[in-house]
């Protein structure tokens, strides 16, 4: 999940807002009308929204060590719509479910991966900002909202929403670790996880690295050992260590934006946007990664820096 940043005059309205919060000693834009209008500042709202929820206390020996250098190797390249605005990306068995952002057309899809074809959609209920979307023990989906404190749980047949669950706090990513535990980020540095079956808030890790920020956590998957976030607008992906906290590994995805962005962009068509959209493929060792409004998604595999083959 990330904020839009690409709509026409988004810069000068950024400004305004980081002015107004100087001014009144606040972070955040939560009088602004319409969410896709803000989109500058990350999140700092699990500070009051989840200052009672207890900081786990790491185990002993961990400390944030350098990080794996990591880029992505193009193994199949696939055709994606150019305006979806994607803010969560799921594949589960041959099923490629997306959730997209924007007031007023967010909503979830199933997709086919192939030709990158939408096969069914079911819209956000409301005016609410869709966000991370993943999947429960139970086999429905779960959707984030932005800043309305509201998830909407799906059949993951019919797509339809079944039922809510409220939180406090922003919505950003979401995953879910085996033993069915949610852990959602908020574009802070810290991961909240919560229960699989309730949502409630069970305890808070702050991400840490040794090279580098780690604030903007923004979409999330798990491969079954590792969490790996998006960084809004910074072109990595961080793979985090959830028994510690800890980043011991950094994609450098920059190849795929820049090839991205250097595709011709149809007349009618807003250009592409920030890289967003990480999913595990099941049963291998391959990923997929694609981003806002991007015409292409990939199925990498993550390797040592200097040692990928051109795509």
């Amino acid at each position: 999940m990330s904020r839009p940043v690409g709509d026409g005059g988004l810069r000068r309205r950024v400004l305004a807002v980081v002015a107004v919060a100087v001014l009144v000693g606040t972070v955040g834009c939560a009088s602004d009308p319409d969410p896709a209008a803000s989109g500058g500042a990350a999140s700092t709202s699990a500070v009051g929204a989840l200052a009672g929820v207890p900081s786990r206390p790491l185990p002993e020996g961990c400390v944030p060590e350098e990080p794996e250098r990591l880029v992505p190797e193009v193994v199949v390249t696939y055709p994606h719509d150019p305006t979806a605005f994607t803010q969560g990306l799921l594949q589960v068995g041959d099923e490629l479910y997306e959730g997209t952002g924007i007031v007023g057309r967010s909503e979830v899809r199933r997709v086919d991966l192939a030709t990158g074809a939408v096969l069914d959609r079911s819209p956000v209920p409301g005016s609410e900002f869709g966000e991370g979307l993943s999947r429960g023990a139970d086999g429905r989906l779960v959707q984030l909202t932005w800043r309305d404190g509201v998830a909407f749980v799906r059949d993951p047949e019919t797509l339809e929403v079944v039922d809510r669950w409220s939180y406090e706090g922003e919505g950003w990513g979401l995953t879910t670790l085996d033993d069915g535990t949610f852990v959602l980020s908020d574009g802070s540095d810290t991961l909240t996880w919560r229960d699989g079956a309730t949502f409630e808030p069970e305890q808070r890790v702050r991400v840490q690295r040794s090279d580098g920020p780690t604030d903007r956590l923004n979409e999330l998957d798990w491969d079954g050992e590792r969490i790996w976030a998006n960084r809004w607008q910074a072109d990595e992906i961080l793979r985090i260590d959830p028994r510690c906290g800890t980043v011991d590994g950094v994609v450098d995805a920059s190849s795929l934006s820049d090839a991205v962005r250097a595709l011709p962009v149809p007349v009618g068509i807003d250009p592409p946007d920030v890289l967003n959209g990480v999913s595990v493929v099941p049963d291998s060792d391959r990923y997929l990664i694609t981003g806002k409004r991007w015409p292409l998604l990939y199925e990498v595999r993550f390797v040592p820096a200097g040692s990928a083959t051109p795509g």
